[in-house]
């Protein structure tokens, strides 16, 4: 795997992680029963993106690592993913 296509895998990674670890730990004006005049009571309370930020990096570098080491290490790569599925087709011999 080139240093092109692993950034580019390692980017696109990154954003769905931090849209998946986007809500947690997040505390809403309602929570807090302080809701600023003008905005909505769903809105978050406080700063936590950094903190999303942190978790998405982190959670990132685990699953690339993973990924890194099933294709590099174990030598899987796409291909051997419908060798490693079951058949479910209705017509499977068993």
């Amino acid at each position: 795997m080139n240093w092109i296509l692993f950034a580019a895998l390692f980017f696109v990674t990154w954003w769905l992680v931090l849209f998946v670890v986007l809500p947690f730990s997040l505390r809403t004006q309602d929570d807090d029963q302080d809701v600023t005049l003008g905005t909505v009571s769903s809105a978050p309370r406080g700063p936590h993106m950094l903190r999303a930020f942190i978790r998405a990096t982190i959670v990132t570098v685990v699953v690339i690592g993973i990924l890194y080491g099933l294709t590099i290490g174990l030598g899987f790569s796409f291909d051997d993913i419908m060798r490693i599925m079951p058949d479910f087709s209705p017509n499977a011999h068993h």
